[in-house]
C-alpha cells in the first residue's frame, strides 16, 4: 500500500547555478577511465592489459572478494593505460574510444519470462550489477543475498541536484522493462518514491509492479536511507537494495536491446558555470570538453557529484560511475576582513548568524571555505535539527570514534550511510568530517560482523 511520508527535519540549501532543462550532446571525449575507487570496498583483479581491444560491455576487472561482480567497459576502443599508484594499486583503466561504439551482445528477453537466476547472471556478466547497492554498509549489493525490499528514489533533494523527472522523460517503456527485471530479484516490495512538490513524470506514476510512495519535506528527503527508515525500517540482519532511475534505464536497455548501456545524463551545475545544463554523455567520460569555454576564470573547485557529498576532482578527470552531476564552485581561499564573522546579506547559515533566514527563497553563490578549523567536538543540538531519523546522531558518531561495535549497533549503524550525515557535517560547529567517520564505522562493523 502506497505511503505518504512527511519529512520535517532538514534544510534546502539553495545555490546559484541550477541546470537549465536543456539536453546537450556533449562533445565526444578523447578518453574514458573506469576508477576502482568509485566502488567502495572493491579490490580489483585486472582482466585486460595495455593494448587490448575492448567493446562496450567487455569485462575490465572483477572484485577479488566476489569474483562474480564484474566491471565492464563503457565504450569500445583500446586499453591505453593501466594507471597505478603506491604499491601498484590500480587507480584507473584508461580507454581510447573508437569512432563508432561496438557492443558485446547479451540475451534479449522479456524479464517476466526469465528466472531470478537468469536475470542475475545477465546483470553480472554485462556489468550492470554494480548499479545496485545495498544497505547496510552502502556498498555494491551481494548477488548471493536476497533483499527484503528494493528502493528507487525518483528525486534528488541535494543542492543543485538534477531533475530526475526530466532525465527519464519519454523513456517509460525502457524504465518499465528495468523494473520488471528488478522485481524478480526480491520476494518483497519494489518501492518507487516521488516528491509531492514536484510534478512526477508519467514514467514514474504509471509504473507497474511497484509501490509508489510520496515523500514531502526538505533535503535529505531524497536520500534513499531516509526513505528506507520511514517506509520499511531495517533491523540487524535485514538487507535492502537500492538504485537510481538511470540504473533502472540501463538494466531495461540490457534486456530490451541486449547491450550494456553506459550512457548517462549529467547535469553541469554551480555558480561558476556560464550555462548550466544537462549533457548526454557516458560514465567514465573525460569532462574537459564539457567544461571548455563554459566556466568562469579563477581558482575553482570541480566536484563529481553534489556540493555536500561529491568527490573533489581535477579538470582533466572523468565522470564517476554513480554520478549524474558535476559541480563547479569558487574555492574561496581569499582573505576576508573579520573572517567568517563579517556580516553580510550574501551569506547562508543554518542558524541565524546571518540574514539568510529572512529570505528563504534567495539563492546564494557559496564557496568552499570552511570558515574555521577543527575544534573540540561538543553537543550543540545542530545535528538533530537536520537529521530526520529516529537515531541519536552525535552519540552514534562518538561510538564510531571509540570503535565500540556493540554501541554502534544499538545506536543504528546499520540504517545509515555517509550521505545521510552530509547536512550534519555542513552545519557542524566543530568542523568534524562526519561523513568520513561514518564510513570508517561502517567498514569496521562490516569487517567484524560479516
Amino acid at each position: 500500500m502506497s505511503q505518504h511520508i512527511k519529512i520535517r527535519k532538514g534544510v534546502n540549501i539553495k545555490l546559484k547555478g541550477t541546470a537549465e532543462k536543456v539536453n546537450v550532446d556533449a562533445t565526444f571525449p578523447d578518453s574514458f577511465a573506469i576508477k576502482p575507487s568509485d566502488f567502495h570496498g572493491v579490490i580489483p583483479k585486472l582482466l585486460v592489459k595495455q593494448g587490448d581491444e575492448v567493446k562496450a560491455g567487455t569485462p575490465l576487472f572483477y572484485d577479488k572478494l566476489n569474483e562474480h561482480v564484474k566491471f565492464t567497459s563503457p565504450i569500445s576502443g583500446e586499453v591505453a593505460e593501466i594507471v597505478r599508484g603506491d604499491k601498484r594499486k590500480i587507480l584507473a583503466v584508461k580507454i581510447l574510444p573508437d569512432k563508432e561504439i561496438r557492443h558485446e551482445q547479451f540475451k534479449k528477453a522479456d524479464p517476466k519470462d526469465l528466472s531470478r537466476e537468469e536475470i542475475l547472471k545477465q546483470l553480472l556478466d554485462s556489468g550492470c550489477w554494480p548499479m545496485i547497492t545495498q544497505r547496510p554498509f552502502a556498498v555494491i549489493a551481494n548477488p548471493q543475498d536476497k533483499p527484503k525490499s528494493i528502493f528507487i528514489s525518483a528525486f534528488d533533494s541535494s543542492p543543485l541536484a538534477p531533475d530526475r523527472d526530466f532525465i527519464v522523460h519519454g523513456r517509460g517503456a525502457t524504465f518499465q522493462k528495468g523494473l520488471d527485471a528488478i522485481a524478480k530479484l526480491t520476494d518483497g516490495t519494489v518501492h518507487l518514491n516521488v516528491h509531492t512538490q514536484l510534478n512526477a513524470s508519467d514514467v514514474y506514476t504509471k509504473a507497474q509492479g511497484v509501490q509508489l510512495n510520496k515523500i514531502s519535506g526538505p533535503h535529505p528527503s531524497g536520500n534513499v536511507g531516509i526513505q528506507i527508515h520511514h517506509i520499511d525500517p531495517m533491523g540487524k540482519g535485514d538487507i535492502v537494495w537500492c538504485l537510481d532511475p538511470q540504473g533502472v534505464l540501463a538494466i531495461g536497455r540490457l534486456f530490451e536491446e541486449g547491450v550494456f548501456d553506459a550512457s548517462r545524463v549529467v547535469a553541469l551545475t554551480g555558480s561558476e558555470v556560464k550555462k548550466p545544463r544537462y549533457y548526454k554523455t557516458f560514465f567514465g567520460a573525460a569532462i574537459e570538453k564539457m567544461l571548455a569555454d563554459n566556466v568562469n576564470e579563477g581558482d575553482l573547485r570541480y566536484i563529481s557529484g553534489n556540493p555536500l557529498t561529491g568527490t573533489r576532482i581535477s579538470r582533466d578527470s572523468y565522470v564517476g560511475f554513480y554520478d549524474e552531476q558535476l559541480t563547479v564552485l569558487p574555492e574561496g581561499n581569499q582573505p576576508q576582513f573579520l573572517g567568517w564573522i563579517a556580516p553580510g546579506f550574501d551569506k547562508f547559515s543554518l542558524s541565524r548568524t546571518f540574514f539568510s533566514w529572512l529570505t528563504p527563497n534567495k539563492k546564494y553563490s557559496l564557496n568552499t571555505n570552511m570558515n574555521g578549523e577543527e575544534r573540540a567536538y561538543v553537543m550543540t543540538g545542530q545535528y538533530e535539527k537536520v537529521f530526520p531519523m529516529d537515531i541519536y546522531p552525535v552519540h552514534l558518531v562518538k561510538s564510531i570514534m571509540i570503535g565500540d561495535i556493540e554501541l554502534m549497533e544499538n545506536l543504528g549503524i546499520y540504517e545509515v550511510a555517509p550521505e545521510d550525515f552530509a547536512l550534519c557535517e555542513y552545519g557542524c560547529t566543530s568542523k568534524i568530517n562526519v561523513q568520513s567517520i561514518v564510513r570508517e564505522g561502517l567498514d569496521l562493523v562490516k569487517k567484524e560482523t560479516t
